[in-house]
């Protein structure tokens, strides 16, 4: 880590990005599609010699203009500014690596704000030829603006062989590029449309209105049905782990789809109605729902984009953490506090734990979580874990969230993490698992509680078979496809099956007032075994094994230990209860 945080834990970066880009990129794509509407409705205008027509893309032109080189190209520097405090890491890596691109797209831009002025000044003062010359000028530029800055966004993404060659042209022309291109153009001419709604909601003139509205809804609507095989020529270039995200894996994507889908409905039912069958229903609100929905719309898709990039900024390259792929094991042996340049730690003490654990919060949570804010509020993610079971978790977090980056650093580093967010944060106090509890009880809060509180798997298992529950635990991801599967021991799924079980029936499963195996036991076992404890104890020899494999060791004692034990010589529904003792007693029970 080369570089501060600029540090407001309650908003977060992340949520401030998404903000200013999305606002930014409903304006961007606006001042692309826009410049080929102008285009199209002045030439409408002399086509028809209709001058109430070209009275119209007049005034749409200063709307164009106050909106695009004004709100567009303020925005447009606030993206650069935020991107530039919240990731420098990446934002230094983009630089470095297309400097070109973006100069070109400068050059692109500038072509933009001479052309759009002179097209909206020069109205009546030039030739109607020369004039629609000088806006296809701009609509040309605008899109060579969109097409070099579509190489770069979608290099994050999917940067491919750039990774090895290091080449301009190869992380440019990556494997989303054409896709992503042809998507946002539709994307582009669908606000075309969106926005002439605003002008034309405004109009007087009823049968221009009604002319216009209609024009702008066949943008709209073409727009749309062409951003669809775009779109899934776009999802299905997308990396393996990108895919799985994209297809459930990440609740946000999930969330924001949904998002997106009732807003491509709201968008499609109101263009389709209101202003084509129904032109003398486009009101201003009406114009303002379908704008709305058009946001809705571009922001849940922009908001998925990001999250199918996770757990990196710049796929397989650099962490959203801003933490180099290629330097994480170096991180993880020498420390995270003495490799990074800006902590004000630089090792884990007992008597700062909690203070040590906030700067590694602040250098490696603070990208996608806040504290007590709106988006991924770390407190509200973790109110069900313990001490322990955090500790547990942040040493693997990549492999049961795979769009959660790795916790970068040692043992002790993420110790003192866990201690900050539980101790400092909940409140909570750090202590070790009790000795207490069965061994079910103990696995479920290991593995389960870091997302599950048990009374929520209570009530979602109530009415389940011991059986149901323990093939659910082999279906995680079936079941909902957000889940990572559960990649513990077949015997670590009989114990968090049965103790799942126990929870809606605690009397079927309490231990009996007297077990027949504990007397087959006694018959068989005990004089070379106890149960815990002395010289020669059983349970340790079977504990992590399920009832089944029990139940076929206790067949071939004579072939186990090299033939050192005698077989056992007992009918077979002994060594049933035999098992059913072993095996209970195993996840904690007769104590």
């Amino acid at each position: 880590m080369n570089y501060p945080v600029w540090y407001m834990p309650t908003i977060g970066g992340g949520i401030l990005i998404a903000l200013i880009s999305i606002f930014h990129v409903c304006i961007s794509h606006f001042a692309v599609g826009g410049g080929f509407y102008l285009v199209f409705a002045e030439r409408k205008g002399y086509r028809e010699s209709n001058p109430a027509i070209l009275v119209f893309t007049r005034t749409h032109a200063r709307f164009f203009l106050l909106m695009t080189a004004i709100l567009g190209g303020i925005s447009g520097v606030g993206i650069w500014f935020i991107i530039g405090i919240v990731n420098p890491a990446a934002t230094s890596l983009l630089i470095h690596t297309f400097v070109f691109g973006w100069a070109t797209e400068w050059v692109f831009f500038l072509v933009e704000i001479v052309a759009i002025f002179v097209y909206y000044y020069s109205f009546d003062r030039l030739e109607p030829r020369t004039h629609q010359a000088v806006g296809w000028i701009y609509a040309a530029a605008a899109w060579c603006s969109l097409f070099i800055i579509n190489g770069i966004i979608d290099f994050m993404l999917t940067p491919g062989s750039w990774t090895v060659s290091h080449d301009f042209w190869a992380g440019f022309f990556n494997e989303t590029f054409w896709p992503a291109l042809a998507f946002r153009t539709c994307m582009a001419l669908m606000f075309a449309g969106v926005y002439a709604f605003l002008t034309t909601a405004f109009l007087k003139d009823t049968e221009l209105k009604r002319t216009m509205s209609r024009f702008s809804g066949l943008w709209v609507l073409g727009a749309l049905l062409a951003a669809l095989p775009c779109g899934w020529w776009y999802l299905a270039e997308l990396p393996p782990l990108a895919h799985r995200l994209a297809a459930g894996l990440s609740p946000t994507i999930v969330r924001a789809a949904s998002y997106g889908t009732v807003a491509t409905v709201i968008l499609t039912i109101l263009t389709l109605l209101l202003v084509l069958t129904r032109p003398a229903f486009h009101t201003k609100p009406a114009a303002l729902l379908v704008f709305a929905a058009s946001f809705v719309l571009m922001g849940s898709f922009e908001w998925s984009r990001e999250a199918s990039r996770r757990p990196y900024v710049i796929d397989g390259v650099m962490y959203s953490t801003g933490i180099m792929a290629a330097d994480q094991p170096l991180i993880d042996r020498e420390g995270f506090l003495p490799t990074a340049r800006w902590t004000r730690f630089k090792e884990v003490h007992e008597e700062s734990l909690p203070e040590a654990g906030a700067e590694l919060f602040k250098f490696q949570c603070y990208a996608c979580h806040t504290i007590g804010g709106f988006n991924n509020d770390i407190i509200a993610r973790t109110k069900t874990m313990s001490y322990p079971v955090l500790q547990n978790y942040l040493a693997t977090v990549h492999q049961l969230r795979p769009f959660m980056p790795p916790v970068a650093g040692s043992a002790d580093e993420r110790r003192a993490l866990a201690a900050y967010i539980i101790g400092g944060l909940q409140g909570k106090p750090l202590i070790m698992p009790a000795a207490a509890g069965t061994q079910g009880q103990k696995t479920f809060r290991t593995h389960c509680t870091i997302c599950h509180p048990e009374s929520l798997v209570k009530s979602r298992t109530a009415g389940w078979t011991r059986q149901k529950i323990r093939w659910a635990l082999d279906n995680l991801n079936t079941l909902q496809p957000a889940m990572p599967n559960f990649t513990g021991s077949p015997a670590q799924k009989d114990l968090i099956a049965g103790y799942i079980y126990s929870l809606n029936h605690p009397a079927e499963t309490a231990a009996p007032a007297h077990d027949p195996g504990e007397d087959v036991f006694e018959t068989h076992c005990s004089m070379c075994h106890t149960l815990r404890g002395g010289g020669n104890p059983l349970l340790p020899k079977v504990t992590g094994w399920d009832r089944q494999r029990i139940r076929a060791a206790l067949d071939m004692l004579d072939k186990l230990k090299g033939g050192v034990m005698p077989p056992l010589n007992a009918p077979a529904a002994d060594k049933e209860a035999l098992a059913d003792f072993l095996f209970h007693a195993a996840q904690g029970g007769n104590q």
